[in-house]
C-alpha cells in the first residue's frame, strides 16, 4: 500500500458562494506564520516516526496558490527529509486563476510540484459569477496556457456543472471549451447547495434531479468519446493520469495530513482516521506548546473497516475485487454480506470475482451502498 501526504491551506482571498470548506478570507494568523507552524508539524511528525515514504503529495485547500514558490520548496523538502518520498512522487498544487503568474507557476515546477488542480470551475461567465469565483473564463483559458509554458504536463480541471438553467446544449458548449484545452484529468461535480453558505441563501433555481441526471450521463458519454476514463463518479483521466492521491483514499491507504482542517488515516488495526482541528489558533497554540494536534475521529472495527472499504471502492471503477478484499478481511464480500438480500447484490457484480457499478448506477450510489453501511 502506497501513503499520501496531504497539506491543508485554508487562506482565501474571498469566499465562493458554494464552499463549505474550512478556509479564511481574513486569518488570525499570517500564512507566511502558518507555514512555519506546518514545518513544526512536519518535524514533530518525523521523530514520531511511522510515515513515508510517500507515493503523493497534494497541497489543498483554501487556495494553496497564495503560498509563495520558496514555501512549497521549503514545505517538500522539510517532508522529504523527514518522511522520504518514493521515485516518481505525484506532488499536486491547486491553483485558483488569477493568483498566478508564469514567473510564480516556473518557481512551483522547480520547487518540485510536477501536477496542478485548476480550479477554472466554469467556463460560462455567468455561471462563474453565480459561483463567486473572482476569475473570468479568460483568465481561466490563460492559466492553462501559462502552466503549459511553465512546462507542466499533467494538469487538472474543476469543472461544476447543473448550474441554474444548464441543459444538454449549454453543458456541451462548457463541454467543448474543456476538450479544446486537453487537460490530463478533470474533476466534475453536479453543483450541490450546501447549508450556512451564500449560495444557500441566494436560493438558486438548479436544475431537477432527472435533468441533473442527464447531464451526468450526457458528460459520461462524450467525455469517455473523447478518450477519457471515467475512473471515479466525479473523476476522468487520459491513460495513466489518474489521480494517485485521491484514488489512494478510495483504497484506504495511509495518509497523513499537515495543517489545520487536515485528515490523517492510520492502517493500524483496522484503521483510524484523525483530524487537525479546523481552528488556526487552535492550531498555532498547540504546535508552539509541542503537543500533538491530532485528535481521533474514528477508530474502525472490523466489520466498519469492511464496510468502508466496499462503500469507497464502489465509487471507482475498479469497484471490489475479491482477491484484494479477501487479502485484507479474510474472506470475500459475498461472504461478509451474504445475510444481504440477493437484490442488493446481484447488481453490482461483474463476473464471479468483482463488485462495481455503472455509470447508470453511480446516479443511485448513495441508495444502492445503504445496505452495506
Amino acid at each position: 500500500m502506497m501513503a499520501g501526504l496531504y497539506f491543508h491551506i485554508p487562506y482565501c482571498r474571498s469566499k465562493c458562494s458554494y464552499c463549505d470548506f474550512y478556509s479564511l478570507v481574513d486569518p488570525p494568523i499570517s500564512l507566511e506564520a502558518y507555514v512555519e507552524l506546518m514545518l513544526r508539524q512536519i518535524r514533530q511528525e518525523g521523530e514520531a516516526g511511522g510515515w513515508g515514504p510517500f507515493a503523493s503529495v497534494f497541497f489543498g485547500g483554501g487556495t494553496p496558490s497564495l503560498l509563495t514558490p520558496e514555501a512549497v520548496s521549503r514545505l517538500l523538502g522539510a517532508a522529504r527529509n523527514a518522511f522520504g518520498f518514493l521515485p516518481g512522487v505525484e506532488i499536486s498544487l491547486e491553483v485558483n486563476p488569477g493568483t498566478v503568474t508564469e514567473v510564480s507557476l516556473e518557481g512551483y515546477r522547480r520547487a518540485g510540484v510536477n501536477r496542478l488542480s485548476l480550479g477554472l470551475q466554469s467556463f460560462d461567465d455567468a455561471a462563474l459569477v453565480t459561483l463567486g469565483r473572482r476569475h473570468t473564463a479568460a483568465q481561466g483559458r490563460e492559466a492553462i496556457a501559462m502552466a503549459r509554458r511553465a512546462g507542466f504536463e499533467n494538469l487538472s480541471g474543476d469543472w461544476i456543472f447543473a448550474c441554474s438553467g444548464q441543459d444538454e446544449a449549454t453543458l456541451w458548449r462548457e463541454c467543448d471549451a474543456y476538450l479544446a484545452l486537453e487537460l490530463e484529468h478533470l474533476s466534475c461535480y453536479s453543483l450541490t447547495v450546501e447549508p450556512d453558505t451564500p449560495l444557500a441563501r441566494q436560493a438558486p433555481q438548479l436544475p431537477d434531479e432527472e435533468v441533473c441526471a442527464e447531464l451526468f450521463l450526457a458528460l459520461d458519454r462524450w467525455l469517455t468519446g473523447a478518450g477519457y476514463e471515467h475512473y471515479e463518479i466525479s473523476n476522468y483521466a487520459r491513460f495513466g493520469r489518474r489521480c494517485r492521491h485521491n484514488e489512494s483514499y478510495w483504497r484506504r491507504e495511509a495518509g497523513l495530513g499537515i495543517g489545520a482542517g487536515a485528515h490523517s488515516f492510520v492502517c493500524a488495526g483496522w484503521g483510524e482516521r484523525w483530524a487537525v482541528p479546523s481552528d488556526l489558533v487552535a492550531f498555532a497554540a498547540t504546535m508552539r506548546s509541542e503537543e500533538s494536534p491530532r485528535r481521533i475521529v474514528e477508530a474502525f472495527d472490523r466489520q466498519g473497516a469492511m464496510s468502508e472499504s466496499v462503500y469507497l471502492a464502489l465509487r471507482t471503477v475498479d469497484g471490489v475485487d475479491f482477491s484484494t478484499f479477501s487479502t485484507q478481511f479474510g474472506m470475500t464480500p459475498e461472504e461478509v454480506f451474504a445475510a444481504l438480500p440477493e437484490a442488493d447484490r446481484a447488481p453490482l457484480r461483474d463476473g464471479v470475482s468483482r463488485w462495481r457499478m455503472t455509470p447508470e448506477q453511480w446516479l443511485l450510489y448513495d441508495h444502492l451502498i445503504l445496505p452495506f453501511l
